[in-house]
């Protein structure tokens, strides 16, 4: 069965019991036991619900996992995961990876004895340089937040798989329908599925799909006990975005090609990030490991304050933080996403006071591109109560 049949028909979604036509919204937080001896699948919903059920069958079958995890957001995914480490542990993480994750490493697993190194996995001599006695996994965004460099998963595996370390990828910007790291002999991926998976801006939810059953065990024992569930409403939103991801993402991949020839061709852009430009320097790479180059970019400006008159002037993005949404959605790193970084290590990584990052939505691409460039006259003056 082709992949984009499967957003419909992969054994999720119809009610075996009534036939209907999506599984029904369990609102229920406990589940009578008919024979205390012999108790049923479901006794309490944090350890398991069968709506949530069926969204975490359909995410591993989605990325060709053997289970499935849903979890109240994307960073409760990712926390979850990292639960699996322990004192003394050492992780290699992207540089500029997603600044919630940095955060929660920096902030919360170091204090408990995690150690981490952030290093450019776009160049595997450095991964391997990084790696320790002490390391346990190798944490891969690909293409990554906010500057969109890729990391060549097949290369990741290899040097994981020979030092006998975990590979974990957050696959937010990709998704299924475009890249699938199990395939490609990672272990654990990673969505917060928040973003195109939901594809609606309505609903915070993160999920993960495990190769290995042990593991899985592993984790199916974390979520449970630390808790951090979907709840069954939100599961029911994420399987309806499921459904229509592929044309989501066709879309909004053509738009955001469009839109980044033309930022590549502005005076007042310094440098666009796009994996789907062929001067982008993990073009090729991405090409070889994914199916698409997906819906977001990023632009630097040069400068804070052109950002800022910018973002005054645009009219169709919402001006927001997130991405992946059916409506375009500007970001700016450096205030939004990444301000948990100190400003140093912004710098240091790319993330520099002009950048911003889109996520191109479902509006026309010429509208989009005409909203941009009025939203680039930075000689016109703004208009009064603007």
């Amino acid at each position: 069965m082709r992949f984009d049949t499967k957003l419909l028909h992969n054994g999720n979604e119809i009610c075996s019991v009534t036939g209907a036509s999506s599984i029904p919204i369990y609102q229920a937080s406990t589940f009578h036991q008919f024979s205390i001896d012999q108790p049923g699948e479901f006794d309490y919903a944090r350890s398991g619900n069968p709506t949530r059920q069926a969204l975490e069958a359909t995410i591993a079958q989605l990325e060709g996992g053997c289970r499935g995890f849903a979890f109240a957001s994307g960073m409760a995914a990712i926390s979850t995961v990292f639960l699996l480490f322990s004192r003394g542990d050492h992780l290699v993480v992207s540089q500029d990876v997603y600044g919630g994750t940095y955060r929660v490493l920096t902030n919360v697993f170091e204090r408990m004895g995690i150690e981490t190194s952030f290093v450019d996995t776009t160049d595997l001599e450095q991964v391997m340089q990084a790696i320790k006695p002490n390391t346990r996994a190798l944490y891969i965004e690909t293409p990554s937040n906010p500057l969109l460099k890729v990391t060549d998963l097949r290369g990741v595996v290899n040097i994981a798989q020979a030092h006998g370390l975990l590979t974990i990828v957050d696959n937010t910007f990709l998704t299924p329908y475009y890249q699938r790291p199990l395939e490609l002999g990672a272990d654990i991926v990673i969505h917060s599925a928040t973003k195109f998976i939901g594809g609606h801006s309505d609903v915070i939810a993160g999920l993960v799909a495990v190769k290995d059953r042990e593991l899985a065990e592993s984790l199916a024992q974390l979520q449970n006990a630390f808790g951090a569930v979907l709840g069954a409403h939100d599961a029911w939103l994420v399987m309806r975005g499921i459904k229509t991801l592929k044309a989501r993402m066709e879309l909004s991949t053509r738009s955001a090609e469009k839109v980044a020839l033309w930022l590549q061709q502005h005076p007042d852009v310094e440098r666009v990030y796009y994996p789907g430009l062929p001067s982008h320097e993990g073009h090729y790479v991405q090409d070889a490991q994914a199916s698409g180059h997906g819906a977001v970019l990023s632009f630097d400006l040069g400068e804070g304050d052109k950002v800022r008159q910018f973002l005054q002037r645009v009219k169709l993005p919402i001006v927001a933080v997130s991405l992946g949404a059916v409506e375009s959605i500007l970001s700016y790193p450096a205030l939004m996403s990444h301000a948990s970084m100190p400003p140093e290590v912004r710098l240091k990584h790319g993330i520099t006071d002009g950048l911003l990052r889109l996520s191109v939505g479902l509006e026309s691409a010429d509208d989009l591109i005409e909203d941009l460039a009025q939203a680039m006259s930075f000689s016109v003056p703004i208009a009064v109560g603007k």
